[in-house]
């Protein structure tokens, strides 16, 4: 297992790097190459982020630039101010909370939507100042802390099954879901190109790793692009599920866009809505955002050997005050919630250990203001298998894990299925968190559980009885 170097300054500064890099067991060039592998994985975001937001009617040129430029300058600061290989960018599932809850949901404008993950980057950002957020991490216990770690793994391993085609909702082709499939999944169509590419690229990926080749995840992500754009120019046919991947663009440069910037500090028309309202939907976002990051963190920290034994991540303030700055400058950026990414778990898989990764990552994210287009030739089929093997890794942690005492174990197991089951890191603490204080409570040993444990799993109740909440109270 990798290890972090804890020196006086742990932040990243010209002088001595050579023997900074040395003393944490790596080099530039592995640092390098973990940052494109991380890039590589995660580029996705850069077009995916503006998709989602324009069904909010969030401009989708402007909010291509807001993407590019709140993941390369907080990627930046997170290497440069912890020295952790952890990359930040507009949250998936926040995205979503904005476009589907808040604005087609509550019938919010845009702009007061961005308001609200403004304000609720503010209200976290206070939290990890005064060391609430840091002390509750550390209030978790070991098995759930691994527990989170393993289900992330899982998560990441079926969003690359399901991106890549392997499995898929049983739908007839051509044909709308009208009616509950009589299972939840089911093998994909293995007869069509775009999942052709993402075997070979699974076959690639782990070909090179049981080889033990470096570099691995970053050669077979740039590999099967290069097979599936060879396959597209000598055959003329689609090979992506999303139309125009694989293809090289006609205008390879563009100028940034930035004409949403601070819309979202129009926070007025949010709260005529109410201050129930307000204050609800706020708390219910700041979960979703304080967890998802817990739960990264700790994943990405418990595989690469960064925790002590008491599965505390030293320097710990210091990644969640950049990550609770995320979600003030996405608000004001207008690119959504800006939070630490499961995929940084690539680049640490490559043998990344320290902040280069992130700066590396940092700035090829600012290289994406300008030739977005090219970054967007990846096809999803090609980081699908990247993100299966990254699973593989991250699931490895399990083996620490007590099944045989109810205690630990169930706790474990639900926190780890819960996640990819229900497309939520969030919900899968939860599910672990209320599962673990109702065992210790209803067998007289409630006196184990920290009281900061007991707060989580009250708000997650809250959290959980929210959909119910809104129906009975009518808001």
């Amino acid at each position: 297992m990798s290890t972090v170097p804890t020196t006086r300054r742990p932040g990243i500064t010209l002088g001595g790097l050579a023997e900074r890099l040395e003393a944490a067991g790596t080099d530039l060039r592995t640092e390098i190459r973990a940052g494109l592998t991380t890039f590589m994985v995660m580029a996705y975001i850069i077009f995916v982020n503006p998709s989602i937001l324009s069904a909010a009617g969030v401009p989708f040129e402007p909010t291509v630039a807001a993407t590019c430029l709140v993941a390369g300058l907080l990627t930046l600061a997170m290497g440069v101010f912890t020295n952790y290989p952890l990359a930040i960018a507009p949250g998936m599932g926040l995205n979503a909370v904005v476009a589907f809850q808040l604005v087609q949901g509550m019938k919010l404008p845009w702009q007061a939507a961005m308001g609200v993950i403004f304000l609720e980057g503010v209200v976290i950002t206070i939290l990890v100042l005064t060391g609430f957020r840091e002390a509750v991490m550390n209030a978790i216990p070991v098995s759930l802390k691994r527990a989170i770690g393993v289900g992330i793994g899982l998560f990441i391993l079926f969003i690359g099954m399901y991106q890549g085609g392997f499995v898929r909702v049983p739908v007839p082709l051509g044909q709308p879901l009208t009616a509950p499939p009589s299972v939840p999944l089911e093998l994909g169509q293995f007869t069509t190109l775009p999942f052709l590419v993402a075997l070979i690229g699974l076959l690639l990926g782990i070909a090179l790793l049981a080889l033990r080749v470096p570099g691995a995840l970053l050669i077979s992500i740039l590999g099967t692009t290069l097979i599936a754009m060879v396959i597209h120019y000598a055959t003329g046919a689609q090979v992506s599920s999303v139309p125009g991947k694989a293809e090289w663009p006609a205008q390879p440069l563009s100028l940034p866009n930035f004409s949403t910037f601070g819309a979202g500090l129009n926070v007025e028309v949010f709260f005529r809505t109410g201050v129930l309202i307000a204050v609800v939907t706020i708390f219910s976002i700041m979960l979703s955002d304080f967890f998802d990051t817990m739960g990264t963190v700790i994943g990405i920290g418990s595989e690469a050997g960064w925790l002590d034994e008491q599965g505390r991540l030293p320097r710990l303030n210091r990644v969640l005050l950049i990550d609770s700055l995320g979600a003030v400058f996405g608000g004001i950026a207008s690119s959504s919630s800006a939070t630490t990414y499961i995929e940084s778990a690539a680049g640490v898989a490559e043998g990344g250990k320290t902040g280069i990764v992130s700066i590396v990552v940092g700035l090829l994210f600012l290289a994406c203001l300008f030739i977005a287009p090219i970054a967007g030739i990846v096809p999803p089929e090609a980081t699908a298998a990247a993100l299966i093997l990254v699973g593989f890794f991250m699931a490895r942690v399990a083996r620490e894990i007590d099944f045989s005492d109810v205690h630990e174990g169930l706790p474990a197991l639900i926190t780890m299925m819960t996640m990819p089951l229900t497309w939520s890191i969030t919900n899968g603490i939860g599910a672990g968190f209320v599962t673990y204080s109702f065992i210790k409570l209803v067998t007289g040993r409630a006196r184990e559980v920290h009281p900061m444990m007991w707060g989580a799993s009250a708000a997650f109740v809250l959290y959980f009885a929210l959909p119910w909440l809104r129906q009975v109270f009518h808001f």
